[in-house]
C-alpha cells in the first residue's frame, strides 16, 4: 500500500514536479496539497486518520512550514512530517527538529534521500 501523502508547497511548478516524481518512483499516493499554512493546518487537522506523510516547504504564500510543523506535534506515531526546503541550514534543521519534524531534506541536493525515506517509511508501515 502506498503512503497517503499530503504536500505543502506554494510554488505550483515545484509542487507538480515533486508530486509527479514521488508518485512515479516512490510508494506514495498524494491525496492533496496546500500552498498556505492555514490551508495545510485545516486539512491535516480535519483529516487526522487520513494521512501518513506530510511533506512541508518552509516558505509559503501565507504563513510558514514551521507553523505547520507546530500544528502537527500531536499527530499519531505512524504519521511522519518532513521538511523539504532549499534553506536546510544547520539552524533550520535544529528548529525543525525542535518542532517535531521527522526529517529535513535540502531540495537542491537531497531529493534522493527524500525518496529513500519514503520507501523506508512505507516498508515500516507495511510491517506494522
Amino acid at each position: 500500500m502506498p503512503l497517503i501523502t499530503y504536500v505543502v508547497e506554494d510554488n505550483p511548478v515545484i509542487r507538480e514536479s515533486l508530486i509527479s516524481t514521488l508518485e512515479k518512483i516512490t510508494p506514495v499516493n498524494v491525496v492533496g496539497f496546500a500552498d498556505t499554512e492555514s490551508q495545510a493546518n485545516n486539512w491535516l487537522s480535519s483529516h487526522p486518520g487520513e494521512w501518513q506523510l506530510a511533506i512541508v516547504d518552509l516558505f509559503l504564500k501565507q504563513g510558514t512550514g514551521l507553523g505547520v510543523l507546530k500544528s502537527c506535534q500531536q499527530r499519531k506515531k505512524h504519521q511522519k512530517v518532513v521538511v523539504l526546503s532549499n534553506y536546510a541550514t544547520g539552524e533550520v534543521r535544529r528548529r525543525c527538529a525542535e518542532l517535531g519534524s521527522d526529517a529535513v531534506f535540502d531540495s537542491a541536493s537531497e531529493l534522493n534521500l527524500l525518496y529513500d525515506y519514503c520507501a523506508s517509511v512505507n516498508r515500516a508501515n507495511t510491517k506494522s
